[in-house]
């Protein structure tokens, strides 16, 4: 990106929060799109009009609940960590293919709540332009919460949001996606507390190996495995000291998939 660009979107984005309003309440994931609304609109309204919420669910993975914790932390950041009940919900439990919806607008009715306690606040996302484009149930809950999104209001593609990252030089403009971990499981299959434990500690295996950017994708009794396929080869290499490890999570099979990874795989049967 340009300096003339970069500078473009940070007018934007300033022009934006100074235009909607003067406070507001981020869904905060920790990851590098949320991470920089509350990084800007800290920068741009002041730390004592910004509230950082994170739902401490069981499909967000402890990792990156302790990373939006540093991050909070490190550039002074008011956060609030909820537990929100989506799993009390079979709507979301039974993992319908809009499962996403159901996961939201608990979080959404959790955040409006909040949002009492703030009067002319609104509820923000880290939502981006080129999410605009994908298959997210979430969006419409948003949209029924009334829920603004202001990257991609200002037409900021993923690619440039790390950009901006950089440029301010905060630790997650690298981080890989991290979606939540019930989008490991296919559609229909129930989602359970001993589902998400199992994908998490198995992608946590993985980290230990080097690898970062994974999937586990759960298929009952069976593991499959993503990573990008520029490492195919290596995870190969280490197949068998991964599958050892891994099979003594409760899995009866592991498989590598060589297609590699591939984000929203699973949503390909409903697409």
């Amino acid at each position: 990106m340009s300096n003339k660009s970069l500078n473009n979107n940070l007018y934007n984005i300033e022009n934006w929060f100074r235009e909607k309003t003067s406070k507001v309440i981020i869904a905060f994931s920790g990851g590098v799109d949320s991470c920089l609304v509350a990084f800007l609109a800290n920068k741009f309204l002041g730390k004592e009009n910004v509230f950082a919420i994170i739902s401490a669910s069981p499909s967000l993975k402890q990792k990156d609940l302790t990373i939006a914790i540093d991050f909070c932390k490190q550039f002074e950041i008011n956060l609030e960590i909820i537990e929100t009940k989506e799993m009390d919900d079979t709507r979301y439990s039974s993992n319908p293919v809009n499962r996403c919806y159901f996961c939201k607008i608990n979080l959404y009715d959790e955040l409006q709540n909040i949002s009492l306690k703030y009067p002319d606040s609104i509820i923000v996302n880290g939502q981006n332009f080129d999410d605009l484009s994908d298959y997210r149930p979430g969006k419409e809950a948003a949209k029924e919460f009334k829920v603004y999104h202001p990257l991609a209001d200002c037409k900021l593609s993923k690619n440039e949001i790390r950009e901006l990252a950089r440029y301010f030089n905060l630790p997650t403009s690298d981080k890989p996606a991290s979606p939540c971990l019930s989008s490991r499981i296919p559609y229909g299959s129930e989602v359970t507390h001993k589902k998400l434990r199992q994908i998490e500690a198995a992608e946590n295996i993985l980290n230990d190996f080097g690898f970062h950017d994974v999937r586990v994708r759960h298929y009952n009794n069976l593991a499959k495995i993503e990573v990008p396929t520029n490492r195919l080869e290596e995870l190969l290499n280490v197949q068998e000291d991964i599958s050892q490890k891994i099979l003594q999570l409760g899995f009866d099979r592991f498989e590598i998939d060589k297609e590699g990874l591939v984000s929203g795989k699973l949503n390909r049967l409903i697409i």
